[in-house]
């Protein structure tokens, strides 16, 4: 099993979206590497840190878990989609996504401003400035985070 980071801004699509739908597919991402990891990498019960970008403050909203593994991205062929890709096909899909169902909201954003000060976080690619809209993070940083949105005082 591994474990995810996977950003959204909350006004396009916020952890209480996810709980009011319970699931949702995860499209439009569209970089080669982000893609890879969906694509090549998340499986079923993956667990996923849902990430509030573009926000105040920016930061970990919830958790969420890959319900379903990667198949091609339907909005890249869709001519009046924001994600259209004109060199996707059919044969080529080029971009694919993922299902995520919701776990948990959490009662507060953890921070990135927080995040960024907690020792044993150091080397997790958010905190080193990755754009990336979908990475990896350790099964201990997962916990790490999942732990600073359980106990607020720490």
């Amino acid at each position: 099993m591994r474990h995810w980071l996977m950003k959204t801004e909350p006004e396009s699509y916020s952890i209480e979206d996810l709980r009011r739908d319970g699931s949702t597919f995860w499209n439009g991402v569209r970089n080669y590497q982000a893609r890879n990891f969906m694509r090549d990498d998340m499986r079923v019960g993956d667990p996923v840190l849902f990430y509030h970008s573009n926000s105040e403050p920016p930061g970990v909203a919830g958790i969420a878990r890959v319900s379903r593994e990667s198949y091609p991205d339907h909005t890249a062929l869709d001519p009046e989609n924001e994600y259209f890709d004109p060199k996707a096909s059919e044969a080529d899909p080029r971009w694919y996504m993922v299902d995520v169902e919701f776990v948990e909201a959490f009662p507060e954003v953890v921070a990135l401003d927080r995040i960024r000060r907690t020792p044993g976080l150091e080397t997790m690619p958010l905190v080193n400035r990755s754009r990336l809209s979908v990475q990896p993070v350790s099964p201990e940083e997962f916990e790490r985070i999942v732990a600073l949105a359980r106990n607020p005082e720490e």
